[in-house]
């Protein structure tokens, strides 16, 4: 059984905490015929306007597809994970009290998650919880010790592939790490292609989750090269995902409130759109799709492929 959500505080609180064992709902498709499942899509309108569902265009293995619905993300149907590298600089204490007005000011209903990346794994001391108060006293300082961290993309498999809930809904993960990952070599230019986060990203598209990120520096890592990894891991993750990745730069901001505001944004532009695919030969099989829009001034921020049958409505 995967130790995904272990209880860094009193033994007793253990019990209450075996949800990573649950399997996912909607994950065994039938061997033949389509399969109704959910792209959870977010949408930046220039304008501000609502998307409007018309306009929208699908693609299923390069085939035009036909789309059977297109639900706004509610507040109770998201799920949010703050996902916090145990190996980041102690100065991201600073930033604490940003994480907590974050968690406080999200909309009524929204479930959320605090967990810390070490050692491979998400150790979190509960569930999602609509409880936000609550949530956010689990914040802590995080380690700090350079290697904590084993790598962010192993963390992000895991809970991935067993999502602490058995609940449908809207997923979305936000990672704050350097984004580097120590398993592939040195982190050059020329050295880019990591197995480990091809793995992470095909794991969170198979889940239907929405991977957005902060870059932040790790203790005892330093040096452009370690950034520019990084960060190009982190984007590709995102992008393979329909996600966002936010602080391009070399140097930490002082304040990552305007990275937080944003990610709250996306979550309240997202969308969650239901289609047919053809079920998988294989068990893990992905299937690729394209969702595009013809509304002026609308980007979609889609991912680049699903596993049929996922359903997170």
């Amino acid at each position: 059984m995967s130790k995904l959500l272990r209880s860094t505080f009193a033994p007793a609180m253990v019990a209450g905490f075996i949800l990573s064992a649950m399997p996912m709902f909607a994950q065994a498709p039938p061997v033949e015929g389509p399969v109704p499942t959910t792209a959870l899509v977010m949408v930046q309108s220039k304008s501000g306007a609502p998307l409007d569902p018309a306009s929208l265009r699908l693609q299923v293995n390069r085939h035009d597809a036909p789309i059977t619905s297109v639900t706004p993300v509610a507040a109770p149907a998201a799920q949010v994970a703050i996902l916090i590298d145990d190996g980041l600089r102690f100065t991201f204490s600073s930033n604490l009290p940003e994480f907590t007005e974050f968690i406080n000011k999200l909309p009524a209903g929204t479930k959320v998650l605090v967990g810390y990346m070490r050692n491979g794994e998400v150790i979190a001391s509960g569930g999602f919880s609509d409880d936000h108060a609550a949530v956010a006293k689990q914040l802590r300082i995080p380690i700090s010790s350079a290697g904590v961290d084993a790598s962010p993309y192993f963390c992000l498999s895991e809970f991935a592939k067993h999502w602490p809930s058995n609940q449908p809904g809207a997923r979305f993960v936000l990672m704050i790490t350097n984004g580097v990952d120590p398993y592939n070599g040195r982190p050059s230019v020329m050295n880019q292609d990591s197995p480990y986060v091809q793995t992470a990203q095909e794991d969170a598209e198979r889940a239907g989750v929405a991977v957005y990120s902060i870059y932040f520096p790790m203790s005892g890592i330093r040096g452009g090269r370690g950034s520019f990894s990084g960060q190009s891991y982190l984007s590709q993750v995102a992008e393979a995902t329909g996600g966002d990745t936010f602080n391009q730069g070399t140097i930490t901001p002082p304040s990552l409130e305007p990275y937080l505001n944003q990610f709250g944004k996306a979550i309240a532009e997202s969308y969650m759109v239901t289609f047919n695919v053809n079920a998988a030969n294989k068990k893990d099989a992905l299937t690729q799709i394209k969702l595009t829009s013809s509304q002026p001034g609308v980007k979609i921020h889609a991912p680049q492929n699903v596993h049929p049958g996922v359903d997170l409505q």
